[in-house]
């Protein structure tokens, strides 16, 4: 049976960077090299180390590891009342997370000096945790987070088909205008959100245009967040940062989002904006070994 990559499930990291790669050359090259970093292995300040690729550059390598519908963010995703969500897709990312920075900041420059002369960082974002579970809006983040046990079997490709035991990742920066949003009220907050700041109980009705509204799990699929704040504190946002079994799911969130569907554009996307948007390729843990041992034994 194919096993997810651990770091996917790695809750509680407050420490985050994420690296987003272009080859310079071979991209094959390219995967193949990271395919083959190890995190280190350390009774202390130990980190989490998760590969994704670009799905056209995954399919190439291994077609039988790939998801049947990933494909990357090649467009721009034009919404309703000339809202847009960018498309910035990169050929592979490293996610690396940890308890504190300085691992997190050694490993990641580690892993640049290995990838030398194969690659290009196209976007890197440091992340952290902000008050535990909050966002940056100051509401909680993930409620409808499936537990870890049933993530895996909720977001991870099925045995028996294509790319068992892998998932497919969104990874998106929002920018806030946290004047623009500190200036509402509780209340009209809690509308665009749709639901209560201090407890994160659903609102009963739910505006249509309201967050949660425009994401429900219940109509689109079910996802895991492991969503982080990013930034300083005059330009700052949220790291989306979501899995799923197929790209299907995620893609017809953020066109709901977008007001694609029927017409109600997300009213959270008034407040923050989209500036990059890439889909991933996140092998199983045995695929990306099988990649990294055919290197060695060519």
């Amino acid at each position: 049976m194919a096993s997810p990559q651990t770091g996917i499930f790695a809750l509680g990291t407050a420490s985050h960077a994420y690296l987003e790669l272009d080859a310079t050359g071979d991209a094959a090259a390219l995967a193949t090299a990271v395919a083959s970093l190890r995190e280190p292995r350390t009774t202390m300040g130990g980190v989490n180390l998760v590969a994704g690729f670009r799905p056209e550059l995954w399919r190439q390598l291994r077609s039988e590891d790939t998801p049947a519908d990933a494909v990357g963010f090649n467009a721009d995703i034009a919404g309703i009342e000339g809202f847009a969500m960018p498309a910035t897709q990169h050929d592979a990312v490293l996610w690396i997370s940890g308890s504190s920075y300085d691992v997190v900041f050694d490993v990641a420059r580690a892993a640049i000096a290995e990838l030398r002369g194969l690659a290009t960082v196209g976007e890197e974002t440091s992340s952290w945790s902000y008050h535990h579970d909050l966002d940056l809006t100051g509401f909680i983040d993930g409620t409808e987070n499936p537990t870890l046990v049933q993530a895996l079997q909720l977001v991870a490709v099925p045995e028996g088909s294509p790319g068992a035991g892998g998932s497919v990742l969104l990874l998106q920066k929002w920018q806030h205008d946290a004047t623009l949003w500190e200036s509402l009220g509780i209340e009209h907050q809690e509308q665009v959100i749709g639901r209560t700041k201090a407890d994160s109980v659903e609102l009963d009705p739910r505006p249509e245009d309201s967050h949660v509204a425009r994401t429900d799990q219940d109509d689109f699929g079910k996802i895991l967040r492991r969503n982080m704040a990013y930034g300083t504190v005059t330009d700052h946002g949220t790291m989306f940062v979501g899995f799923a079994a197929d790209r299907g799911t995620l893609q017809a969130m953020l066109e709901s989002m977008a007001g694609l569907d029927n017409g109600a554009r997300d009213a959270l996307t008034r407040y923050t904006k989209p500036v990059s948007g890439a889909y991933y390729v996140v092998p199983s843990i045995e695929s990306i070994a099988g990649l990294a041992g055919a290197a060695f034994t060519d």
